[in-house]
């Protein structure tokens, strides 16, 4: 079928030409992110999945949050691991397509499972009486599945329009697929007029979700000044929520300001750095950040460590 659609069965990615001296290095540091990475979302996943008295809404959103973050970055660093120890940087095309598949549902399903935790907040917060028959395992089931399959069907629509386009180059500047990736090495003559219209429709998409999530935590901390007890859960589990959204809109705005008015200059390995801070940050960051400020959270890790020693 790919054959069909394109002569070109091989991409190169050019992103790691300069960096191949200090392989070794690169390896290593590699390989220790992942592992970290691993470590603490899968610490946070058995946690919340053993103590039975972390098995409301909110955690159970976070378990899925961390499976999100594991998904990530397993779509991406054992291939990049194998680039680093390979001398020949190539992917296959059905190889690229399908990373960019994984990558590109990883991000828009962080933020669709953030907007149903904000949801998930205001009813703890505004509306703590109806709280337990409003959201049901059940409704939390139903909202999760919902978040993840709408994710992967509109991230599929994009991807399938992206492989009816003809390829004129096989390079690749960055260390990963991604749907937009994969529509610059479109043939000049190749209308792309539909995946453009998709794309800024998906953008708005899940710029709603933003615009959702930053007026959610804006109306309860408005909503918190005048009661100590709204003002304390709020702190406790809005925070780190609200911080999870600042840390991954930072690094992929970051790397999005960086393509549009960074200078050509700029050195291959920061270009690299860029373009991976939303594959490197949250998913180290959100679970240090939840087991550190989620008191539930923190008190079952170290009752665990206890235990052990």
């Amino acid at each position: 079928m790919m054959s069909n659609v394109s002569i070109i069965n091989l991409l190169t990615v050019s992103a790691l030409n300069e960096t191949m001296n200090h392989r070794i290095v690169l390896f290593s540091l590699t390989l220790l992110c992942y592992c970290v990475i691993l470590l603490v979302n899968v610490a946070i996943i058995v946690t919340i999945v053993l103590d039975r008295s972390l098995h409301e809404p909110m955690y159970i959103l976070l378990c899925v949050f961390f499976l999100n973050g594991l998904f990530g970055a397993t779509g991406f660093y054992p291939h990049f691991l194998s680039y680093v120890l390979s001398p020949v940087h190539v992917i296959s095309y059905a190889g690229c397509v399908f990373q960019a598949l994984v990558l590109n549902s990883f991000a828009g399903c962080d933020l669709s499972i953030l907007a149903v935790m904000a949801y998930d907040r205001y009813l703890a917060i505004c509306r703590p009486l109806q709280y337990h028959s409003i959201m049901t395992k059940q409704k939390i089931l139903s909202l999760v599945c919902f978040s993840c399959i709408s994710t992967f069907c509109i991230v599929s629509v994009n991807i399938i329009l992206t492989s009816r386009l003809k390829l004129c180059s096989s390079n690749i500047d960055r260390l990963f697929c991604g749907n937009w990736i994969i529509v610059t090495l479109a043939c000049p003559s190749a209308d792309t007029t539909v995946n453009s219209i998709v794309s800024y429709l998906t953008i708005f998409f899940y710029v709603f979700h933003g615009f959702y999530i930053f007026g959610t935590y804006m109306f309860l901390m408005k909503s918190c000044i005048n009661s100590l007890e709204s003002r304390n859960k709020f702190m406790q589990t809005c925070v780190p929520h609200f911080v999870s959204l600042i840390t991954f809109l930072v690094a992929v705005l970051f790397d999005l300001m960086h393509m549009r008015f960074g200078s050509k200059d700029t050195s291959q390995t920061l270009q690299n750095f860029f373009s991976i801070e939303f594959l490197i940050i949250p998913p180290i960051m959100n679970p240090l950040i939840y087991g550190f400020k989620t008191t539930k959270i923190r008190q079952t890790v170290l009752l665990f460590l206890k235990v052990k020693n």
